[in-house]
């Protein structure tokens, strides 16, 4: 089973989102956050959020690439309910149990997106405002592999 954890290559996240997420949080796409949003509301480091930003669990916050790796039932459980608690402190679902269901089909649908691609794929989404509301589209970076004689140093410790 797999999902995605924030992954940064330098600073840039931790200047063009408000709240950055944290490297090594798991994330989902995290669309639900727009739902109501217009262009109007779609400037700055919010536009930012907006077009490219995955969502962090633990934080909240927004990261540009996830990382695809593997996740235990026991985690995924967790995650679950922190998001359905996340539903509830924020957006005003009425209890804990009634957002669960809405909760599991959001880690489902990060589990779809990563379940055909090997640990350290990377993805990244795209997201715009259309007349039938968000759109999002997810690209798909494959994990680059190295052979060994590019970094091994070729000789003998032996001395002759």
């Amino acid at each position: 089973m797999k999902l995605a954890r924030a992954i940064h290559f330098d600073e840039s996240d931790q200047r063009v989102f408000h709240s950055p997420a944290r490297t090594g949080e798991w994330c989902i796409p995290g669309g639900f956050e727009f739902s109501n949003w217009s262009e109007a509301d779609l400037s700055g480091k919010a536009r930012q959020a907006f077009a490219n930003g995955w969502f962090g669990l633990e934080t909240s916050g927004r990261v540009t690439f996830v990382a695809v790796t593997e996740i235990t039932e026991a985690e995924k459980t967790d995650l679950t309910a922190q998001l359905a608690n996340h539903f509830v402190t924020y957006y005003g679902a009425p209890s804990v149990e009634a957002a669960l269901p809405v909760a599991a089909e959001e880690i489902t649908h990060m589990q779809e997106l990563c379940e055909d691609h090997p640990p350290n794929t990377l993805l990244t989404v795209a997201r715009e405002l259309t007349d039938a509301g968000v759109k999002e589209a997810f690209r798909v970076i494959e994990p680059q592999e190295a052979g060994l004689d590019q970094f091994a140093i070729h000789g003998s410790v032996d001395e002759e």
